[in-house]
């Protein structure tokens, strides 16, 4: 018997963006599979996304990035500069420069739509709890584009005075960020457990000053 007390926590609100009716409908049965998450509207076009997050005030919005009209990217945008959600991005990597605008648009995540199911619903907690999240598969290839020919020569970290504010461990985790290791595969490399990793992570995106591990990846080429 349940007691007037005992309220249920609140579900995780998310907003669906997809130009593709069978898309959202196979995101939204990812999210209701999950007991602690609801969607609780689709937006077919980035316009709609903006104006259903203005009225909706989701938590997290699952964006695609290639919508007519006003694209992910911009919808994202307006929605972050506004702080009317958390956007999480899913994308099939169509296109590289679609990556680095929604990165600049201030998106919290990074994820491929043939991603787990599992994946998707732990990537929209991760977001919710303010993490950024990153598949490394996009990682890496946000890095492949940055090293591209025509994308300048890589400093060297002895011309980087920037970097000297990090501890020998913490370079060592940086360089690995800059080839879109995951945490996993960083911990195999060093020797060190997934959860000194985070912590890593951690120090290094706030002693420079970025926002993700997408972005460290960026400057370590930049």
């Amino acid at each position: 018997m349940t007691r007037p007390n005992d309220a249920e926590p609140r579900r995780i609100s998310v907003l669906l963006a997809d130009d593709h009716a069978a898309i959202r409908l196979g995101m939204r049965m990812v999210v209701d599979t999950a007991a602690d998450m609801e969607v609780v509207g689709e937006a077919g076009d980035g316009a709609l996304a903006v104006g259903m997050a203005r009225a909706l005030r989701p938590d997290v919005v699952l964006m695609d990035l290639r919508m007519p009209g006003l694209d992910g990217i911009g919808a994202t945008r307006a929605i972050c500069a506004e702080g009317l959600a958390k956007v999480l991005v899913l994308t099939t990597f169509d296109h590289d420069s679609y990556l680095f605008g929604a990165l600049e648009a201030g998106a919290a995540g990074f994820l491929l739509k043939s991603a787990e199911p599992v994946a998707i619903t732990e990537a929209v907690r991760r977001v919710h709890g303010g993490d950024q999240v990153v598949a490394p598969e996009v990682t890496a290839r946000i890095v492949a584009a940055a090293l591209s020919p025509g994308s300048g020569p890589t400093p060297a970290q002895g011309q980087r005075p920037e970097l000297q504010v990090l501890t020998d461990r913490e370079l060592e985790v940086f360089e690995c960020l800059g080839e879109g290791l995951s945490n996993y595969s960083i911990g195999r490399q060093l020797g060190i457990s997934e959860t000194t990793v985070k912590t890593h992570v951690s120090r290094v995106l706030g002693k420079l000053g970025l926002a993700s591990r997408v972005q460290a990846a960026l400057f370590r080429h930049g």
